[in-house]
């Protein structure tokens, strides 16, 4: 690799084309994202842009009015709450929000990132938390700042995020069973790579423990928190020999499957079967009976995240932080005490 000749902080492009062997057009090509540079080229411009600590001058009104939201998918009532939450607070700043689906939520496309930096948007909200070094970088250099939404693993030290209270909500939601006078209780789980996934099962496994009941493993099931796994689960659960008294489903979607489950098995929620969900989408409290769920403040969250980004905008040498929102059990008519 070139070796940079200038001091760290003080390159200009001219100086950086110099030391990377092209020209002042290549160089704008790479920080703008645009195609007509080789692989090697553009590693070895962004190589030197961060040794150089280079960083994007003029104002914000130079860039893109946008703040822009990256997803794994947009195909549920969750992500327009996130969507909602974001386009409130970019409203409310004269900004619109441009929408990016790419990948999954812990295998991002790798070609995410070529979009954001030709539109240069103010800031950006990623929905996941596998962000490369190379990546922050490039953002770095370009002053676009960023903020992990709902991480699906535990966010780098480098990266502010908004998450809630997940291990929280698993605890509220199990400790509801239990007072109700429940002892078999299941769960319906998230994948467990995903952080979320894992607080929630350790909220439930602490309600457990509490109450002085032994975690049964077989009382365990998981998913990838879509309603066809709430389905097959409740399918499992619901025709063991000591079925549960009480299913907590990983979110929603999924305690919805439980419901058509219960259904198909000639089960009536609560009479047969108590549930609970998370997340407390629109549409839980429109199902019959009305779902207990616990509530995680998504469109809160989303605004939370937009005004953040938009504060390191301001002043990119903010403090990065992490903040978790609180939840909170919503009860509905889809619990009630087992049957004697």
């Amino acid at each position: 690799m070139s070796q940079l000749k200038v001091s760290p902080g003080r390159a200009t492009l001219a100086e950086i084309a110099r030391d990377a062997s092209v020209s002042m057009s290549t160089v704008s090509k790479v920080l703008n994202g645009r195609a007509g540079v080789s692989d090697a080229v553009r590693e070895r411009i962004e190589g030197l842009l961060h040794t150089a600590g280079y960083s994007r001058r003029g104002s914000s009104h130079e860039q893109g009015k946008l703040i822009e939201l990256v997803f794994d998918n947009i195909d549920s009532e969750w992500s327009l709450q996130i969507i909602r939450g974001v386009e409130a607070v970019a409203r409310e700043n004269g900004l619109s929000v441009i929408l990016t689906e790419s990948g999954s939520h812990l295998l991002v496309a790798p070609d995410w990132i070529d979009g954001i930096l030709r539109r240069q948007p103010v800031g950006v909200v990623l929905l996941f938390s596998n962000l490369s070094v190379d990546h922050k970088r490039q953002l770095a250099t370009r002053n676009i700042p960023f903020v992990v939404l709902d991480p699906a693993g535990d966010p780098d030290p480098d990266v502010s995020s908004v998450g809630s209270g997940n291990w929280s909500g698993g605890l509220a939601a199990t400790r509801h069973l239990v007072e109700l006078g429940h002892r078999r209780i299941a769960l319906v789980s998230g994948p467990q790579e995903m952080l979320c996934s894992r607080a929630r099962l350790s909220g439930y496994r602490s309600g457990l423990e509490e109450a002085g009941i032994p975690f049964d493993p077989t009382l365990i099931d998981g998913g990838r928190f879509h309603y066809e796994d709430g389905v097959a689960a409740g399918m499992r659960l619901l025709t063991l020999p000591d079925r549960p008294t009480a299913i907590f489903a990983g979110n929603d979607l999924q305690a919805f499957g439980v419901y058509e489950a219960a259904r198909l098995l000639g089960l009536v929620v609560p009479d047969d079967i108590s549930v609970v969900g998370f997340d407390d989408v629109p549409s839980a409290s429109w199902m019959g009976p009305k779902l207990t769920t616990v509530r995680q403040p998504l469109i809160e969250m989303a605004e939370q995240a937009t005004r953040l980004v938009l504060a390191l905008r301001d002043d990119p040498h903010r403090k990065l932080v992490r903040i978790d929102l609180a939840t909170s059990l919503v009860v509905r008519e889809s619990t009630a005490p087992p049957k004697a």
